[in-house]
């Protein structure tokens, strides 16, 4: 008789953060995140008031090392338009409205 060997599948999918990053690491990482948004949100601030009169509840997504923002009613769309002007550049994405939030919690 021959013997069959049974085959084992990996599973595939993410490893939680804790497991593969330290505390120090993931801290980092939040307060990176926070500086970027807060660069972004200056150039937010500074056309928000014009926008809002036009463009009530569109997107915004914006790309801080060149000062340039990009507005559509869809947020998808918005994020394409920016990525073909920008394709390795990070973005944030705002809600033009009074607190720029694109949810609620």
């Amino acid at each position: 008789m021959t013997e069959t060997e049974q085959i084992r599948t990996v599973r595939r999918g993410r490893l939680s953060t804790e497991s593969t990053k330290s505390q120090e690491e993931i801290d980092q990482w939040y307060a990176e995140r926070a500086a970027f948004r807060q660069r972004c949100k200056v150039i937010f601030d500074r056309v928000q008031p014009e926008l809002i009169k036009t463009h009530y509840n569109w997107y915004m997504a914006v790309e801080p090392n060149s000062g340039d923002y990009f507005i559509d009613q869809d947020e998808l769309a918005v994020v394409q338009i920016a990525h073909q002007k920008h394709p390795n550049a990070k973005i944030h994405v705002f809600h033009i409205n009074q607190t720029g939030v694109c949810g609620t919690i």
